[in-house]
């Protein structure tokens, strides 16, 4: 059952830099771990400043774990030499929450398309075979509220059941987030939501 996996594949830190070199065409590739559209942007704009005389800013990213969104970009090469070739290796490894960008310094020789996809796609396997891969979780998320008397019995349970707590608020209502990985995830609302005075939401 494909629904029922709840592990996905990324990468910890960006990766060390990649060089690949091509009829003197210099290729440097990079893999950064990113959740955010906002966080792709800030590390190309980073890396145009770091080449800011190359020729091309070409990369692909992927973000989400059930939703997935992706793009790629070719960044003035032609059509699908580069952007697609670099989103290949991404599916190839099969990670997601990344951004892979290869700056292209233009050597005076030209590669030809076939060229291009090769050299786009052989620095982004490069660059992920530079990274660190790790598994995570796709965890969901829960706020439980609670009265004060009843902190032990809740405590209790999130210590039996390894829930991660997110945040706290111990008032005389007291509210805690917690995480919980996806497969385990209807039996820990269940445990909660059968509980006296005790409510549980889910979180977005």
């Amino acid at each position: 059952m494909a629904d029922s996996k709840d592990t996905y594949k990324t990468i910890l830190t960006p990766s060390e830099e990649v060089l690949f070199k091509e009829k003197n065409s210099k290729f440097f590739g990079y893999a950064f771990p990113v959740t955010n559209e906002e966080e792709v942007k800030i590390q190309l704009e980073h890396l145009k400043k770091l080449h800011f005389s190359a020729r091309h800013w070409c990369y692909a990213y992927q973000l989400g774990t059930e939703k997935i969104s992706f793009r790629s970009n070719d960044d003035g090469e032609p059509n699908n030499s580069a952007g697609m070739p670099i989103y290949g290796q991404i599916q190839s490894f099969e990670v997601t929450n990344i951004l892979i960008v290869v700056v292209r310094y233009f050597g005076g020789v030209k590669l030809g398309v076939g060229g291009l996809i090769s050299a786009y796609k052989t620095t982004a396997q490069m660059a992920l075979e530079n990274a660190e891969i790790i598994e995570k979780t796709i965890d969901l998320y829960y706020t439980i509220v609670f009265d004060y008397k009843n902190m032990n019995k809740i405590m209790r349970i999130i210590k039996e059941k390894n829930l991660e707590i997110v945040s706290q608020k111990m008032e005389l209502n007291c509210e805690i987030k917690i995480a919980t990985r996806k497969k385990n995830a209807e039996t820990i609302f269940d445990i909660f939501s059968s509980l006296f005075e005790v409510s549980i939401k889910k979180e977005n």
